[in-house]
């Protein structure tokens, strides 16, 4: 019988992010290692870097896969990130386009042109502000209000966004999103 203790771990480790690339090693999407297994036992791909964590079943242990390569070749040529308040903010760092304030909550997404001045949802025209820099700013422009945005907003390509998941135990997935040489 599996422990309750061991429920959780495996329940943790199985939510783990996952690089996925395609078979020409191009960088698709990410995944939860529970979907990288499912994929391995399938044998729909090759498990190119692990994590030191082992998953275990009654009667079959698996390393973690930590980068995994689809075999066979997946016409997606699409590099955009789809814009939505999550992606704005991940873009932006969670920060204050206008004070530089850094924070998890109470963010709002402003339009640096506003939209009844026909400003659109788009990624050059979105930006995060906290909440007293969004009232100030008003129905103006940065120019206008005088507050200079830190960094102009522009559109994330999918390398960018892949970029941002690299943490400590994502070290293995540097050389396939172009942050470092291959070994």
């Amino acid at each position: 019988m599996i422990s309750p203790q061991s429920k959780a771990v495996n329940g943790y480790l199985l939510n783990r992010v996952v690089l996925v690339l395609n078979s020409n090693y191009a960088p698709m999407t990410v995944c939860t290692a529970k979907r990288a297994i499912c994929l391995q036992v399938l044998r729909r791909i090759d498990v190119i870097e692990k994590y030191d964590e082992k998953i275990h079943s009654p009667s079959i242990s698996f390393n973690l896969p930590s980068v995994i390569k689809i075999r066979d070749y997946i016409r997606h040529n699409d590099m955009a990130v789809e814009i939505s308040r999550k992606n704005i903010l991940i873009r932006d760092d969670h920060s204050c386009q206008y004070c530089g304030t850094k924070m998890t909550s109470h963010l709002t997404v402003d339009h640096v042109l506003p939209r009844f001045r026909g400003g659109k949802d788009i990624w050059e025209n979105l930006v995060t502000a906290c909440k007293p820099c969004n009232q100030k700013k008003g129905n103006r422009t940065p120019d206008e209000a005088n507050m200079p945005l830190d960094h102009q907003p522009k559109r994330p390509n999918r390398i960018h966004y892949f970029q941002r998941f690299v943490k400590d135990l994502q070290v293995d997935w540097r050389p396939y999103l172009f942050m470092e040489p291959l070994s």
